[in-house]
This record gives structure tokens, C-alpha cells and sequence, in this order.
């Protein structure tokens, strides 16, 4: 968990910056941000010590990986115990094709979003993993037709960002 600190405007224009593009050097963040190299790095380095940068990676596309399909399943548990949810969040921590996992508060408690190869590939591991998997009690699907938009991170003051 990230630690509480305070973030001024130049930390704000660092995050900015670097959620939009990663592989920015830290001699042009430094000038985006009206700072020199060295103070830079360093609020960066604070920045990912407090947990508020949590990594960095590449954003590769799905379908030139072969993976054509994407699937959001809704999944029932028959035990809300932490115990039981703990235990589905670890076994789902093991597949691969899930790329997300979201606990939900009301009916449906998580959500997921799974990649798959083709449709026969997403029902293997529907039926194969997902389905039988211990305490899984119902699963419910929606196949994406298309994605408009996918931004990462979180939006950040805009007003905080005049230099």
C-alpha cells in the first residue's frame, strides 16, 4: 500500500509525465517538470519508495500476441469468508489468461478479465479451471467486441500542472 505524502505540483507533472509515457528520460522529465535532473530522480526514487510508482511496463497489444479474445466473467463464490476469498484470490494469482481480478461489493463477487487465444481456448479454461475451481458457485460471462478505450493509473490534477 502506498504511503501518504504530500505531492506538490512538480510531483504532480512527474507522475503525469511518466503514467503517459515511461520510457521518458529523466533529462526531459526534469525539463517538463522546470527542475533539474538530479531533484528529479530523486522525487522520482521518493515517489516509487512511497509505493505511489508501482512499476513500470511495457503495454503490449493482445492481438499481435494472439490473444483475439477477451472475456469479463462475474464469479459467485458460495463462501464470503476471507479465508475462502484469500484462497480464490491465490488460485487466481496462477492463470495467466486472467488479467485482472477485481473483488466486487454486491452480487457477483469478482470480476475478471481474461484473455484467451480463440473462443475454444477461453472455453478450455472456463470449463477446465474457472468452473470447477473450489467454492466457485456460479460464473457469468460477457465477451468485449471492442475496447475504446484503456487508459492505466488514475487521472491526475490537471490544475496542478501550469508550470
Amino acid at each position: 500500500m502506498a504511503q501518504k505524502i504530500k505531492l506538490d505540483s512538480v510531483d504532480r507533472r512527474i507522475l503525469h509525465d511518466l503514467q503517459d509515457n515511461g520510457r521518458i528520460t529523466n533529462v526531459d522529465l526534469a525539463k517538463r517538470a522546470g527542475i533539474s535532473a538530479p531533484p528529479c530522480l530523486r522525487r522520482v526514487r521518493v515517489l516509487e519508495n512511497a509505493g505511489i510508482i508501482k512499476g513500470y511496463q511495457a503495454d503490449i497489444d493482445a492481438d499481435a500476441m494472439g490473444f483475439s479474445v477477451q472475456v469479463f466473467a462475474f464469479v459467485g463464490l458460495t463462501s464470503q469468508a476471507e479465508v475462502d476469498l484469500q484462497n480464490f484470490e491465490t488460485l487466481v494469482s496462477t492463470w495467466p489468461q486472467v488479467r485482472e481480478c477485481h473483488m466486487l461489493m454486491g452480487e457477483t463477487d469478482f470480476l475478471l478479465k481474461i484473455v484467451a487465444h480463440d473462443w475454444d481456448d477461453f472455453q478450455k479454461f472456463l470449463t477446465g479451471h474457472l468452473t470447477p475451481a473450489k467454492n466457485v458457485s456460479h460464473v457469468k460471462t460477457a465477451l468485449a467486441i471492442r475496447s475504446s478505450k484503456q487508459l492505466v493509473g488514475v487521472p491526475i490534477d490537471q490544475s496542478a500542472l501550469e508550470l
